[in-house]
């Protein structure tokens, strides 16, 4: 394992403690194994086999590897791993029980989710009900659906920071819609089921998680600032730069995730994120600029073709309910997350893409 991923599994493990301990000896299937946060979730359980668990999980690993990259393909290190090449919209058989389901295929970056908008639907709709159909054939402790803040779409202000409670305002026909409108499509699969037929489903939804592992091509706003500075070439912030977001280093973001596989309520969805700071696109720029200890060019640009223009203006999350339910709280800080990140990426990336 790299180093840099090494010491944020290290940190994912220790921010759990005993709370994984539930997971020896089960059997875990994961989707999207090979993803930017599959990879993290194979890279952990791992570790909690190899220095936590009293007896190992097993792991069942699937991807159809349409987005995985060069990252993606490198081969699952440690005992108890299986890779399967499956897409979840075909029906899964396995030879053994599942104990817990990890719902994270799909297709996240807002690039790819317009070249490939039914891939997109379908993962998150046909996929998630063959997944949930798969998990009525297995006595469940848990499973766990990704679903997306972007299902809040472009939020009221008054309804900023975003809580569980709001139901959003997304367009069913607009560019992001096949993204969107899927994942809440999936929330409401997980809550049928949960309902109708006792499948422990939990959901969450991550407020732009980033780190290392991220692929160059990634094409959201820190794999393209990052791919740029390293390339000495200026950063193009799309639109008026005046889009807000918060930022959410990825060990931070692992453990709420299984904190909420784990002990969060059947039927309920969970913020995931960090709720500081909420900063522009351009303000995003100037703490990069700090990071990086060098002045940048910073460029406003109309959207591309292949980028959705229609993006929420903010994006903040309350995460309340994670902190009060499953003592959730995010510890690094932007500035440090970043600072990981490029570190990172000056190693991996060849500022060549864009």
């Amino acid at each position: 394992m790299e180093p840099y991923i090494e010491r944020d599994i290290q940190e994912i493990a220790a921010a759990l403690g005993d709370e994984v301990k539930p997971l020896a000896g089960r059997t875990v299937l994961l989707c999207g194994g090979a993803g930017f946060l599959g990879r993290y979730f194979t890279a952990l359980f791992a570790h909690l086999n190899e220095h936590v668990l009293a007896k190992r999980c097993r792991v069942i690993v699937c991807d159809n590897l349409i987005t995985s990259g060069a990252l993606g393909s490198q081969p699952l290190r440690g005992n108890g791993f299986r890779f399967l090449t499956h897409d979840i919209i075909q029906p899964l058989e396995t030879d053994e029980p599942v104990d817990y389901i990890i719902q994270a295929a799909g297709i996240a970056s807002p690039y790819y989710y317009r070249k490939y908008p039914l891939e997109t639907l379908e993962v998150a709709t046909v996929g998630t009900k063959r997944m949930l159909e798969f998990g009525l054939k297995h006595p469940l402790k848990g499973f766990l659906f990704f679903s997306s803040s972007e299902i809040y779409g472009d939020p009221d202000p008054k309804h900023v920071p975003i809580s569980e409670s709001y139901r959003g305002n997304v367009s069913c026909v607009g560019p992001r819609a096949c993204y969107d409108e899927s994942k809440r499509l999936g929330e409401t699969l997980c809550n049928i089921f949960h309902e109708r037929y006792g499948v422990p489903t939990t959901m969450v939804r991550p407020f732009n998680v980033y780190g290392p592992g991220m692929q160059e091509t990634d094409y959201r706003v820190l794999p393209n600032f990052a791919s740029r500075v390293i390339g000495k070439k200026p950063l193009m912030v799309y639109g008026s730069g005046q889009q807000t977001r918060t930022f959410c280093y990825v060990t931070d973001a692992m453990a709420g995730f299984m904190k909420v596989l784990l002990s969060g309520t059947p039927g309920h969805a969970y913020n995931i994120g960090n709720p500081v700071p909420e900063i522009t696109m351009l303000e995003l720029a100037k703490v990069l600029e700090k990071v990086v200890g060098r002045q940048l060019d910073v460029q406003t640009v109309e959207y591309p073709d292949s980028y959705p223009a229609d993006e929420p203006q903010r994006r903040c999350p309350d995460i309340s309910k994670a902190g009060r339910q499953l003592n959730y709280k995010p510890a690094v800080s932007l500035d440090a997350g970043l600072k990981r990140f490029m570190d990172w990426a000056a190693k991996y990336y060849t500022g060549t893409q864009f």
